[in-house]
């Protein structure tokens, strides 16, 4: 709902949501603990911004944390784990028929949730908040569209797909490309971006 440097009013938030502010102060330490907002002495509260080396960075790690989840994922994923990651794609394709931006958003950080809880690799949890910075602040800051939306889908797909054959070579490949190639079109958008604000 708030755009990436918006400023986070404590006692509008409060009132719209008919809490005091002591779960709302708890509730800011857990977003800015995920990367989603940024809590600086003197200008207060307010949503992370994609700045473009903050976004490489993410982007990089990123790129390494999901082939190693989705190449784990085809180790030790259930049926069931695998029938629960089919259901989000398909969930996925439904929202892109019918475009709904912020409920895509939501089922593609619950996607690569899922393949992080598949792979049961402790070392990945602590790196949870880097898919949210990614996948909540950086990619609907730069116009995610129902075009770009079907094309992650088509490469969740592949991930899926290697995962059920059981091949973690090609599950990390096709994992890392994914990222790699979001990284690379934000970054092409950052850069129209600021090339404008400049002009």
């Amino acid at each position: 709902v708030y755009a990436p440097g918006a400023t986070l009013r404590q006692e509008r938030i409060a009132a719209e949501f008919g809490i005091s502010r002591t779960p709302l102060r708890e509730a800011f330490r857990v977003l800015e603990r995920d990367g989603l907002v940024v809590n600086k002495p003197g200008s207060g509260v307010r949503v992370a911004t994609a700045d473009l080396p903050k976004l490489l960075d993410a982007y990089a790690v990123r790129e390494a944390m999901d082939g190693v989840a989705a190449r784990h994922a085809a180790e030790r994923a259930t049926p069931a784990e695998i029938e629960k990651l089919t259901k989000l794609v398909d969930l996925q394709k439904r929202l892109i028929k019918d475009w709904n931006p912020s409920a895509y958003v939501q089922s593609n950080v619950d996607f690569h949730l899922a393949i992080i809880g598949v792979a049961r690799n402790a070392s990945l949890a602590s790196l949870v908040p880097l898919l949210h910075l990614t996948s909540q602040v950086f990619a609907p800051a730069l116009a995610l569209s129902s075009e770009r939306a079907s094309t992650a889908v088509a490469e969740h797909i592949e991930i899926l797909d290697a995962i059920q054959k059981r091949k973690p070579d090609e599950a990390e490949r096709v994992a890392r490309s994914h990222i790699h190639a979001t990284a690379v079109r934000l970054q092409e958008q950052l850069a129209k971006q600021q090339t404008k604000t400049e002009a």
